[in-house]
């Protein structure tokens, strides 16, 4: 039986990330295969947690996932591991609702798998024991089965704090992490920077998996097992097509749902990938697909290469089928400002992007597709999520969109999702699951348009 553990926290902030890639890579480091997940609407962390442990790291989410999903996705990914590791966010017990049911301590539940609570010891010593006991008695059903403290001062602190722990609880102190420099990592503005920016992320990795397991009991974490009987999940059909999609993927354009990319390749779609910062034209292709990510810190590059932003908007005045999201979004307008500077994009969306200071849309969503939707068998609601720091202006006042926003901000807080030629541009994050399959309705929009073509 493989090992399973829970990472979550008493707050935000606790160092749970840092954590969690540091058992990934170490375990990785004694020759293990492991899983590793993250709950929630992020991208960040799971760049981080794929690196660390070698293998694409999923999301689990309540917001857009039913409970089977949750489970048939955990279990196909993780059946061949030897550790799995779900990395939650927030804390334990913090969630949308009031009443629970979409906490991490729900997500561990749901999985019946056991909880490593990772808790920052800053400023705390005997009060760390009240802490765990109420956390263990306001939901009984949670299986807490050790604690890691973070953010050690020192050797005497760490004693205080165990003392405390074995003398008023039953949670065994499986780890004992010290403070230090070498275990942060350079924050933005939406989180973390992700690690296919940064050239030095390899050796921070292995630096905090060496850390790890110093002051981690690797040993008591890998007998921690989910409680579950294996149940064979569901056998995924692959079908063939002759269809490739280019997907920019780089220091600038890095934001896609492993299990969207798997989707695309269960239907028998060659996925290309392409660097927006170097590639001078597109590979041969039959669609695009330009995620989010953070173009505005790649901007004097990626303008520079002229050559490929004339490429990309030839394309797409030419009708290839293409959907962005978000960062991709921003590429394909005529220009972004950040910092008082302006760079020329590709401009084939007839507007401005705008960098801000503080976020503009940051959170769940829930649309709506309009008539003007291209493509078939869209949800009736779509529940998804955004996360940007900019915003479109002198919009084409002609402009069509693809969605009526229910819930969140999209691109002027009624729409979203802009359309010309046979490009979907977006500020929301699609996720191919549920009654949303929107794999599937942009693989069939580009067979129509490819039948069209003849």
């Amino acid at each position: 039986m493989s090992s399973s553990i829970y990472l979550s926290a008493a707050h935000k902030s606790s160092g749970k990330t840092v954590v969690s890639l540091g058992l990934c890579a170490a375990f990785k480091a004694q020759a293990l295969k492991v899983a590793s997940f993250k709950k929630g609407p992020d991208y960040i962390d799971p760049l981080w947690l794929a690196q660390a442990s070698g293998n694409a790291c999923y999301n689990l989410d309540f917001y857009n996932m039913t409970n089977d999903e949750i489970i048939q996705l955990y279990r196909r990914q993780s059946q061949s591991s030897d550790i799995a590791i779900i990395e939650g966010n927030k804390g334990l017990y913090d969630g949308m609702s009031v009443a629970g049911g979409d906490a991490n301590a729900d997500m561990a539940k749901l999985l019946n798998i056991p909880v490593i609570l990772v808790i920052d010891a800053n400023g705390i010593t005997r009060g760390v024991a009240p802490l765990l006991m109420g956390y263990q008695a306001f939901d009984t059903e949670v299986n807490i089965t050790g604690v890691i403290l973070n953010k050690v001062a020192g050797e005497r602190h760490e004693s205080k704090l165990i003392q405390a722990i074995e003398h008023y609880t039953d949670i065994p102190v499986v780890g004992a992490v010290r403070r230090a420099k070498d275990l942060i990592i350079d924050e933005r503005h939406l989180g973390l920077m992700p690690a296919n920016e940064s050239t030095q992320s390899q050796a921070f990795i292995d630096g905090v998996a060496r850390i790890i397991a110093d002051q981690v009991d690797l040993s008591k974490i890998s007998t921690f097992h989910n409680a579950q009987s294996p149940i064979d999940p569901p056998v995924l059909t692959t079908t063939t097509t002759d269809l490739t999609i280019a997907v920019a993927k780089d220091q600038a354009f890095g934001f896609y749902y492993q299990d969207d990319l798997d989707a695309f390749q269960s239907l028998g779609v060659n996925l290309v990938y392409f660097d927006t910062l170097k590639a001078v034209e597109l590979p041969q292709c039959d669609g695009l697909f330009i995620g989010g990510g953070f173009p505005e810190m790649q901007l004097e590059t990626l303008s520079a290469n002229q050559a490929l932003l004339d490429n990309i908007k030839l394309n797409i005045q030419q009708g290839l089928p293409t959907y962005a999201e978000c960062g991709g979004l921003m590429y394909l307008s005529r220009k972004i400002t950040y910092q008082g500077k302006s760079h020329k994009m590709v401009g084939v969306i007839q507007a401005d992007t705008i960098m801000t200071s503080r976020p503009i849309g940051r959170g769940y969503v829930q649309l709506a597709p309009s008539n003007e939707h291209p493509w078939n068998e869209v949800a009736p609601t779509i529940y998804a999520h955004e996360f940007h720091y900019s915003k479109l202006e002198n919009i084409d006042p002609k402009t069509r969109y693809a969605y009526k926003v229910l819930r969140g901000v999209g691109v002027d807080n009624k729409h979203d999702g802009i359309l010309t030629y046979n490009l979907l541009a977006t500020y929301t994050h699609l996720r191919s699951v549920g009654s949303n399959h929107w794999t599937t309705q942009f693989v069939n929009f580009i067979k129509e348009k490819k039948i069209a073509r003849g």
